[in-house]
């Protein structure tokens, strides 16, 4: 408009055309990018199976003994189960795009130094610098994952696939464990995440977003709340996994014990008073998370068990070889699969999660007490399937609610925090569980040997005792959500409730004394 105030004709400048991004094409690449930190996850999962599978070769190549064989796993298990908290907080705070790559790159990296590896110390060392790449990449995962799809239903699919991912992959691993193994070498097993690990970490650099504005370590890094729940963690999985060596009962065992829980409550007293807390405790004031996290470290305490023991008892007992034990855990990974890859989330979309949750431990308990009654010849057919499909159905079911709810009392400034502590407590339950009952297992064999039972019988006798127990714990799992866990609102009821909240107040609190 000129002084006299006309209009002056408009002139239209030329200016270089840009490709659009549409919404379409905007949510296809979120998803594509779930992919990529899905398949990232799933590498991390295999490794840890398919080196159970691979131990006996890996004992006959390097001379391990049988007591330092353990430590083939234990090392990985105690920087991996000992850095989740801490990488979780480090995601949160530098980014938690940047802790998946560098922990991408280092898991990576130390399994090329495996699969070289020529001596017991060198494999040792190698696989614990391999738990710290894999703490890093898997804690940050899914608090990727729920800041990516925030919508609750959309949320609620995306979960379901992660959880698939999470939980089909352990019987995966077996299958693949016992191919690559008799079909080339154990070194293999560790060559393989070479190729994955490199796809997917350019694959994420250019299809996952990098992370918004994040507080970074400017405002400074509680170091001594980073020592203390470091150690106590580190100290923790390192006491469950000699447990088995020295004796539940036995200084040793006691003393660390001891150790590690003093540390975890000097760890709380600093967070308690610290200005800016490496955790902040008031994630734990969610019943919801806090109850999630407790029915989690349960079911897969009864779960770890289970996989382990049972693959001793198709081999040792049934006489299967590795691939057909790995072929008998099929039906496992089907079901989680099956379920969790939508149809869960459309259950948890109607009903809530807390009550699609409840029917799923149901079915894991007793998909559990079934196997109790496979005798020493049993047939697959009718003593074996049954528990693998409901253990597939339960799993499937149970999984993505555990998730959901595990994760509804963080904000989005804190996912990764709670995306830590829910990857600690599978590691915490998985070590202690395996633990427990392997112990008690090998106790009842040794106990009916002694009283002049066959080899066969004692063990299946040891198997059924430990299977009792993880049915049990899944009974307890069952008890604990029924009464601490609070419903939620369905999806599609949340997603309007939080709308109009936001459109009144604003957003909503960091976390919910509710949630």
């Amino acid at each position: 408009m000129n002084d006299f105030g006309a209009v002056r004709p408009m002139t239209h400048t030329a200016t270089p055309s840009r490709p659009s991004i549409t919404p379409a094409s905007a949510d296809r690449a979120r998803w594509i990018a779930l992919i990529v930190l899905c398949v990232g996850m799933l590498m991390i999962i295999l490794d840890s199976t398919v080196v159970n599978v691979a131990l006996p070769s890996i004992q006959h190549d390097l001379g391990f003994s049988q007591p330092n064989l353990a430590w083939v796993v234990n090392a990985y298990l105690i920087t991996f189960g000992g850095l989740l908290l801490l990488s979780g907080r480090l995601g949160d705070l530098v980014g938690r795009r940047t802790v998946f790559l560098v922990g991408l790159g280092l898991f990576t990296l130390a399994s090329l130094l495996c699969g070289l590896a020529q001596s017991q110390a060198e494999l040792i060392a190698a696989r614990f610098v391999q738990g710290i790449g894999g703490a890093l990449t898997s804690a940050v995962i899914l608090g990727m994952v729920v800041t990516m799809f925030p919508a609750p239903q959309e949320q609620g699919r995306a979960i379901g696939v992660y959880s698939f991912v999470a939980s089909a992959g352990a019987s995966i691993g077996l299958l693949l464990g016992g191919v690559v193994t008799q079909a080339i070498n154990w070194h293999w097993i560790f060559f393989i995440n070479l190729p994955i690990g490199v796809v997917t970490g350019v694959l994420a650099l250019r299809l996952v977003a990098a992370d918004g504005d994040v507080p970074g370590l400017r405002r400074g890094v509680d170091i001594a709340g980073a020592v203390l729940v470091t150690s106590a963690l580190m100290l923790a999985v390192y006491t469950i996994v000699e447990a088995g060596r020295y004796g539940w009962t036995s200084a040793h065992t006691l003393g660390f014990g001891a150790g590690s829980l003093a540390l975890l409550a000097a760890f709380v007293a600093r967070e308690s008073t610290a200005r800016d807390p490496l955790i902040p405790l008031r994630l734990f004031r969610s019943r919801n998370v806090s109850g999630a996290n407790a029915v989690q470290l349960l079911m897969v305490a009864s779960l770890f068990g289970m996989f382990f023991l049972g693959v001793l008892f198709m081999q040792r007992v049934l006489g299967y070889s590795a691939v057909a034990t790995g072929l008998a855990f099929l039906p496992v990974s089907a079901g989680i699969g099956v379920l969790s890859l939508g149809f869960s989330a459309r259950l948890n979309n109607r009903f809530g999660p807390k009550a699609t949750l409840l029917p799923g431990l149901a079915m894991l308990m007793l998909g559990l007490a079934w196997l109790t009654r496979a005798p020493v010849d049993a047939s697959y057919a009718t003593d074996v399937l049954p528990s693998m499909l409901l253990i597939g159905a339960g799993a499937g079911i149970s999984f993505p609610s555990l998730m959901t709810l595990a994760m509804s009392g963080a904000s989005a400034a804190d996912s990764g925090l709670a995306s830590g502590l829910v990857n600690t407590t599978v590691q915490v339950g998985g070590a202690v569980g395996l633990a427990v009952l392997a112990t008690l297992s090998a106790t009842r064999t040794e106990h009916l040997l002694a009283a002049g039972d066959q080899r066969a019988v004692a063990l299946t006798g040891g198997y059924h005792l430990a299977w009792i127990i993880s049915a049990a714990l899944a009974g307890v799992a069952l008890l604990v959500a029924s009464v601490t866990l609070r419903s939620a609102p369905r999806f599609a009821e949340a997603e309007e409730r939080t709308a109009y909240q936001q459109e009144l107040r604003g957003p909503d609190p960091a976390y919910s004394e509710a949630a």
